[in-house]
Parts: C-alpha cells; structure tokens; sequence
C-alpha cells in the first residue's frame, strides 16, 4: 500500500473511527451474533448467516483502515511552500466561465469532502492546480466541456 498524506487532524479522525469500530462496533457484531445463535439450528439459521458476514465486513474495515494508518504521514504545514498549490494549502479559484470564486482545500483522497469544500488532490481539478502559481490558468475538462479557472490565493489550511 502506498503512503497517504493527511493533516494531523486526518489521522486522529482515523484512529477515532479504528477505536470506535474495535470497541462499540465489536460489542454491536457479537450481540447480533448472540441474538441469532439464540434462534434455534444454526444450518437453517439465516439470521446467524447475516450476522457472521456483517462481522466479517467489520473485521475488513478495521484491518484497511489500520493499514490506511500504517502508511499514513501527517504533513509538517510549517515546511509548505505557499508561492506553489499543494496538498494541504487551501487556494481560492475563479471560474472564468461565470467569475464565481470558490475557495477549496487540497487534501489527500481518503480526507476529501466536497461538502466541507477539500478537493482531492486526485481529482481533475486538483491534479489540474497542483504545481500552479498565483495568477496561473488552467483547464479541466468536465462533462459540460472544458472549464477554466484562475488560481487568486494560496494559503495554507
């Protein structure tokens, strides 16, 4: 597995997920376990079938995301270079196509929300700013055609 980038506060929201889906999400898969098992013969018992491959399914998220925070780094903000777009820098964009601006954060896949406005840097418009300095334009293509946009900010998040 590769090495993924996350703000410090990427990688306690990680840990957070782990301790909950270890502690409470285990309680939770061996009581639906107990409760199936208590409904009689277990070769005709679709209930228990169910329960042990929801548990399975848990057992798989704890194990990927521990790998995820095996390979995690948190990323020094101090160490950024604002003259350029990165990961972690949060720029303010102007569509050129209709002169709104949007301001986004660059963040890593596994931490990108379009909601909370943090684009993965994997993404078309984040490949697309990623090197780029004030003043620069670029073009991503979208489903409605080739959209443009001029970078106006870099800060850092």
């Amino acid at each position: 597995m590769s090495v993924s980038y996350f703000t410090p506060e990427g990688i306690e929201k990680l840990k957070a997920e782990i301790h909950a889906l270890r502690t409470k999400g285990r309680a939770e898969m061996a009581r639906a376990i107990a409760e199936a098992r208590d409904k009689g013969d277990l070769s005709e018992n679709a209930e228990y079938d169910a329960a042990k491959e929801a548990q399975g399914l848990h057992e798989m998220r704890i194990s990927t995301l521990e790998n995820l925070l095996a390979n995690a780094r948190a990323v020094d903000t101090s160490a950024i270079d604002l003259s350029k777009a990165q990961p972690l820098t949060t720029v303010t964009i102007k569509n050129l196509g209709n002169n709104t601006e949007m301001k986004c954060s660059l963040v890593s896949e596994k931490e990108a929300d379009f909601k909370a406005k943090k684009i993965s840097v994997s993404s078309p418009i984040g490949k697309s700013l990623l090197g780029k300095q004030v003043g620069d334009v670029v073009e991503v293509q979208t489903p409605n055609g080739i959209a443009r946009f001029e970078l106006l900010h870099i800060a850092l998040m």
